[in-house]
């Protein structure tokens, strides 16, 4: 396929001349420069390929850069195919809603009301845990359990029962705090629900009414396509092909596993965007749903990690300025992806990486991007304060733990510093981080030496206080209560 394309209201791709296009208010498209724009950014930041997808006016018009495989030099096109990360939750959180919208689901039941055999050995603690917050991350439920429970169809009823065991990283309803298990709860609900394992239940009510043919969950499948390997690195070189495509299990599909090609990711956007509504016009959920989805149930303390002002039923929810805009970011192991959706502009932009300085372009792509087709100002990359405020270290030092992770925070000198540590099942992940904390508010603080998965420079280190009064601290959009 050419290196870009445009695709039609009707979903067919043709070849998009350099000449560009107009989008709503009348301003041009020009494919040719974005092409541009796109290449000499990835050179720049050394990512090896990527493919970009820009929807406006209801045509998605693609970009394809760079290579999948810098060791067998495979280039990137249109209809490359991706590993999406947590982007996939929005895929479960669609399906969910689907159910809900056909009366099989109730998005303020108890999760036992579904799955009886579903415990955290607190049965009061429990109950407290239904669907609506599964899908904001208000579960409590913690992110990192790494648990393999198989290939089998049966994987994520083996995951779930796993999970028994796992601390809650907060009280139910009481705050956001990210959860991948949460997402794979939801998909174990699709399953006993519809009676199909969550990725025939994701084909049949989700990819075949979108006609999303670029579109799948597990790497076997991925395999009929022109597929991004992942590349790791040190920051500012070419990064090398990973040692493995993907690493995750089978069952983190709900959670962590869609792969797609950026032009499909965008046609997922539209049909949100149009109100529920598929682009032969097949109705996918209702305008109520979609509303509901992109409606906030929470604030979030970090709004910095994933660029998040709050959270819906799925989407992460930004505020530019006063413009209102939606979508998601997802990391896997090498491969990066960004979605944001401008729903007063009629505009979804949707990025595809696979390694490098990814962050980086992302950054610099999506704020001229939507600057030049929604009228938004992004935010300003996330870094320490010019004037550093005071900062009270005494009631943030101390110990905060969660699932697989202890993080201990420490003040010298009047700098503080954090040591992140993978324990449990997650103690093999990585070795411990050394992390400077550089203020840039009184409680948020600026992370050295963490990586640019999810920030350009610093990663957000941000304290807060549970409605019980325990301080917490946020690292990844995972609050660790406090304990000791």
């Amino acid at each position: 396929m050419p290196n870009h394309v445009t695709s039609d209201e009707r979903g067919n791709w043709s070849a998009a001349g350099a000449w560009g296009t107009r989008n709503s208010a009348g301003r041009k498209l020009d494919l040719a420069r974005w092409q541009a724009r796109l290449d000499r950014l990835c050179t720049e930041h050394h990512v090896p390929g990527a493919s970009l997808a820009v929807l406006v006016d209801g045509t998605v018009h693609a970009w394809a850069s760079g290579v999948l495989h810098r060791g067998t030099g495979v280039e990137t096109t249109t209809d490359s195919v991706f590993q999406m990360g947590s982007i996939a939750k929005i895929y479960t959180a669609t399906l969910v809603m689907q159910l809900v919208e056909s009366g099989r689901l109730e998005l303020d039941a108890p999760v036992t009301d579904v799955l009886p055999e579903f415990s955290l050995g607190d049965p009061e603690v429990t109950r407290m845990i239904t669907i609506r917050r599964l899908l904001s991350h208000t579960s409590g439920l913690t992110c990192d359990f790494n648990h393999d429970s198989g290939r089998g169809g049966d994987c994520l009823e083996k995951y779930v029962e796993a999970a028994k065991a796992v601390a809650l990283d907060c009280p139910p309803g009481s705050a956001i705090s990210y959860s991948s298990v949460g997402y794979n709860v939801l998909g174990r609900i699709v399953e006993v629900v519809t009676g199909k394992t969550w990725d025939e239940a994701l084909k049949d009510l989700l990819l075949a009414p979108l006609g999303l043919t670029h579109t799948m969950t597990l790497p076997e499948e991925a395999l009929r396509f022109r597929a991004a390997m992942g590349h790791l690195g040190e920051p500012g070189e070419d990064p090398a092909p990973a040692p493995q495509w993907d690493m995750m299990p089978r069952s983190a599909g709900p959670y962590g596993r869609v792969i797609a090609s950026a032009g499909d990711l965008a046609r997922l956007a539209r049909m949100h965007l149009a109100g529920g509504v598929a682009e032969d016009g097949t109705r996918v959920l209702s305008e109520e749903s979609v509303a509901l989805m992109r409606r906030r149930v929470v604030d979030c303390p970090d709004k910095w990690t994933v660029s998040s002002d709050g959270w819906g039923l799925g989407w992460t929810l930004y505020d530019w300025n006063g413009v209102e805009g939606y979508g998601h970011d997802g990391a896997s192991i090498g491969q990066y992806g960004y979605l944001r959706v401008v729903p007063s502009a009629g505009v979804a932009v949707a990025l595809l990486t696979n390694g490098g300085g990814a962050r980086e372009v992302y950054a610099a792509l999506y704020r001229e991007l939507l600057a030049d087709l929604a009228g938004v100002t992004m935010p300003e990359p996330f870094a320490p304060s010019a004037t550093p405020p005071a900062v009270d270290w005494e009631p943030l030092v101390g110990t905060y733990r969660r699932e697989g992770v202890v993080i201990t925070v420490t003040e010298k000198d009047g700098a503080g510093h954090a040591l992140y540590e993978f324990v449990d099942g997650m103690k093999d992940l990585s070795k411990p981080l050394g992390i400077d904390l550089l203020p840039v508010t009184e409680t948020a603080f600026a992370g050295t030496g963490v990586g640019s998965a999810f920030s350009t420079d610093y990663t957000p280190v941000v304290f807060s206080v549970l409605p019980d009064g325990t301080r917490c601290v946020y690292i990844g959009m995972r609050c660790a209560p406090k304990a000791a």
